[in-house]
């Protein structure tokens, strides 16, 4: 069985490394461990992540452990998804959705 991940972590420390700096676009998952949405969703987010890997980022930020970046962005409902370009927030999508709903929602960043 293949366990490769293609989504990846950050915190409050690494963020504007990981996100901010990022050549890449970068889609952030803001999410916690006891959130059943967060959970749903995550196994379509590693899916983008594999299928996209080429010129999307998907990085995974724990809003109960990093209250820093959480504050900072104001992430009050989970899981809320950044799309960030050249270190700028250009779409935030609040919920979870079936994939090709999200793809839709993606799409301008995919091309």
């Amino acid at each position: 069985m293949d366990t490769t991940t293609f989504t990846r972590t950050t915190d409050d420390v690494s963020f504007d490394a990981d996100v901010l700096k990022n050549s890449k676009v970068t889609l952030v998952d803001f999410w916690a461990p006891w959130c059943g949405p967060c959970k749903a969703i995550a196994p379509v987010l590693e899916e983008i992540a594999r299928d996209h890997a080429d010129i999307l980022d998907v990085v995974k930020l724990n809003t109960d452990e990093n209250p820093a970046v959480t504050g900072k962005l104001g992430i009050t409902s989970i899981p809320t998804l950044h799309v960030y370009k050249d270190g700028e927030i250009v779409k935030t999508i609040v919920g979870a959705m079936p994939k090709p709903k999200l793809l839709r929602e993606l799409e301008p960043f995919l091309a």
